[in-house]
């Protein structure tokens, strides 16, 4: 509770300080949605010359598109500014954090909240109100509940992922490229079907990092596709489980990388 407090606190700071011009983050508001929806209009120009990517209608991957965007757009909001961790690590700013009486990771997820990546969440959720709608799929109330459970542990795995990658960038001392490779490279693969990688990819980001548990393997039950990597049908009810793993390893990673900070030494 005391995170979340100081949490609070420190992103309404920021949420304020960026309204204070209100022109200015509406702009940029609008400019962000422009941007990231480009990643769909490139979905889009690749439709006008097929009728399937990797035996999927568009529909179907615009469906994996909203889940993975939307999911990271959540997790984007609330935690972008561990990717720049270490930045504090090489200047010794996190120095400042450790003495304050609050949880250094609520410090640092709050720390510098832009209010603006609310554009990349709204881009996402606006293409997945489209797939819900145009899909071919047999609504059941099963269907209907997994939607929102892949949205809500696809943004804590999304979470882990931010918080493993700090505290490795604790560790070495910065890194932010191998962080953001899993990240924002992660939402971009799982806006593509699976069928159109190679299986030791798919292997990698099932057993390896589980960001398939993100939307893949829940969508194709949703989709009625057959299962990547001939895996058992109740697979796409287990995202909060691997959610709830990807944190524990995450809290884990994230108390191993504090204790091994020495600061800068200058």
């Amino acid at each position: 509770m005391d995170g979340l407090r100081a949490y609070g606190l420190i992103a309404g700071m920021w949420i304020r300080s960026s309204m204070a011009y209100r022109v200015s983050f509406a702009m940029t508001v609008v400019g962000n949605l422009l941007l990231s929806g480009l990643d769909f209009v490139a979905i889009l120009l690749m439709f006008s010359r097929v009728d399937s990517l990797g035996g999927y209608s568009l529909p179907e991957v615009a469906l994996l598109y909203g889940l993975s965007v939307t999911s990271f757009g959540l997790t984007d909001l609330a935690v972008n500014s561990l990717g720049q961790l270490g930045q504090r690590v090489r200047d010794g700013t996190l120095d400042t954090l450790l003495v304050r009486p609050a949880p250094v990771l609520a410090q640092a997820a709050a720390d510098r909240f832009a209010l603006r990546r609310v554009a990349r969440l709204t881009q996402g959720a606006l293409v997945l109100g489209y797939a819900l709608l145009a899909v071919d799929v047999d609504w059941t109330p099963a269907k209907v509940l997994l939607v929102p459970v892949m949205l809500v542990s696809g943004a804590a795995i999304f979470g882990a992922v931010f918080v493993a990658g700090a505290a490795f960038q604790i560790l070495v001392q910065d890194a932010a490229e191998v962080q953001s490779a899993f990240t924002y490279g992660g939402t971009t693969l799982l806006q593509y079907p699976p069928t159109v990688f190679g299986t030791e990819l798919v292997r990698g980001v099932t057993f390896v990092v589980p960001l398939a548990f993100v939307n893949w393997l829940p969508a194709t039950y949703v989709l009625g596709r057959p299962y990547p990597l001939d895996l058992p049908a109740w697979v796409a009810f287990t995202p909060p489980l691997a959610a709830a793993a990807c944190c524990a390893v995450a809290g884990l990673a994230w108390r191993a990388g504090l204790r091994s900070y020495r600061s800068t030494g200058s």
